[in-house]
């Protein structure tokens, strides 16, 4: 009997890639992996180039230094937060952004409807932010453009776009008093936590599989 092939997966991104806050088998990649498996899709552990705190150009510099030469079965990434964060323009986040877009698909074979993006999710909206004493509906309005411009250059490519910034917001009607294995964000209060990651992988599967002729 032959083994089943293994299909390969590699993460790009930040920290939401990386699971900042959470344990490692909680990281989406990681999770999504997992959950391909139990539908009888042997997708391998993902390879994450990722860190905390990264912006685009952090991104292509990590992917650079990472000299990467094997193509991927799968492609995914999540960049643009930290750029918010900083208060760089939309047209800098979308030139940047473009470059990595094209070498995710390069990566998936040059397929690009083996490279999904997710949105990016909304941090205004977690205790951090207001105890920090940020705007939420400035961050909002500038997380809204940057996910357009996302939006779009993902369509202008070709490559599967994922909305996950609703998920990310609910986090801002939580009830405090929530136990911690019930809420949508990690104890540090800003990233999320597993369960939102596992919210998130809920709505890429079916792109997967739909790839590989599953229903």
């Amino acid at each position: 009997m032959l083994a089943p092939i293994v299909l390969t997966i590699l993460s790009l991104g930040d920290s939401y890639t990386i699971g900042e806050g959470v344990k490692p088998e909680e990281r989406w990649p990681i999770q999504l992996a997992h959950a391909m498996r139990s539908v009888g899709l042997e997708l391998g552990e993902p390879q994450i180039i990722a860190r905390t705190g990264w912006t685009t150009d952090e991104l292509k510099k990590g992917i650079e230094e990472s000299k990467v030469e094997t193509r991927y079965d799968w492609v995914t990434l999540l960049i643009g937060v930290n750029n918010q964060y900083r208060g760089r323009s939309a047209d800098e986040y979308r030139n940047e952004l473009r470059g990595q877009l094209e070498y995710a698909i390069e990566k998936a074979g040059s397929n690009p409807k083996r490279v999904i993006v997710l949105s990016i999710p909304d941090w205004g909206v977690t205790p951090f932010a207001k105890e920090k004493g940020k705007d939420p509906a400035k961050i909002a309005r500038e997380i809204d453009i940057y996910n357009r411009v996302k939006k779009e250059e993902a369509e202008r490519l070709g490559v599967h776009f994922v909305d996950i910034t609703d998920i990310s917001r609910e986090a801002g009607l939580e009830d405090s008093k929530l136990p911690a294995e019930q809420r949508l964000l990690a104890d540090d209060g800003l990233h999320p936590s597993g369960i939102m990651y596992k919210r998130w992988v809920e709505r890429v599967i079916p792109i997967i599989r739909k790839e590989h002729g599953l229903k």
